[in-house]
């Protein structure tokens, strides 16, 4: 209630205690609406993020399905159908390792090549040094030798071979022979070995011939 005397615009006069309520009232509504705000904003971006995250995943099992070969593959137990998460991945894991078998195939392979390189690459030298060495002597050939020396030296080669030929072989079974054939051709065989054999037997029928 006003004093007497004093103006109702006086800025010392205090405001009723019924515009007061009404002030907080107005502040309560702005702070609730504002905190409906905020939370409808959270909401709005944790659905963009999670949408985001949902098209990069099909994204992904996408770029699979076109990368990997075997997913282009029709599976005639699921007709038509769109093949499945799971399935995508087990195709993936499936060809992976299938890329793994044949990176490590395709290395061994590589070796052995190199491996026959170094043995051609020493032979060359071999017969590059006994070119020289009869242009060196070019009388050092005329000597000829009898068929009976060329069968020794033939000779020779087969029964070196036989050893191990005989060492290596097992007739347990023509399955277990057929193998073990095939590894000795593969361990006695090679180039570098044939090459040893036959300087050792060169070297034999020299010294019982001179």
């Amino acid at each position: 209630m006003t004093e007497p005397g004093a103006s109702p615009d006086d800025p010392w006069v205090k405001a009723s205690p019924a515009g007061a309520h009404a002030d907080d009232e107005d502040s309560d509504y702005h702070q609730e609406s504002y905190k409906e705000s905020y939370k409808d904003r959270r909401r709005r971006a944790h659905t963009q993020a999670e949408q985001k995250r949902r098209d990069a995943i099909k994204r992904g099992y996408d770029d699979l399905q076109t990368i990997v070969p075997t997913c282009q593959q029709q599976d005639f137990s699921i007709g038509s159908q769109k093949l499945s998460k799971a399935i995508v991945l087990q195709k993936t894991i499936d060809y992976i390792q299938f890329l793994h078998k044949e990176k490590k195939k395709q290395e061994e392979e590589v070796s052995m090549l190199r491996k026959d390189v170094t043995a051609l690459k020493i032979m060359k030298v071999n017969y590059e040094q006994i070119v020289k060495a009869h242009q060196d002597n070019p009388h050092e050939g005329e000597d000829q030798v009898s068929d009976q020396v060329k069968f020794n030296v033939f000779q020779g080669i087969m029964d070196s071979l036989f050893q191990s030929f005989n060492a290596s072989i097992s007739v347990a079974s023509f399955q277990e022979l057929s193998a073990c054939v095939f590894s000795w051709i593969e361990e006695h065989c090679k180039p570098q070995t044939l090459r040893e054999i036959v300087i050792g037997v060169l070297h034999q029928l020299k010294n019982q011939l001179y």
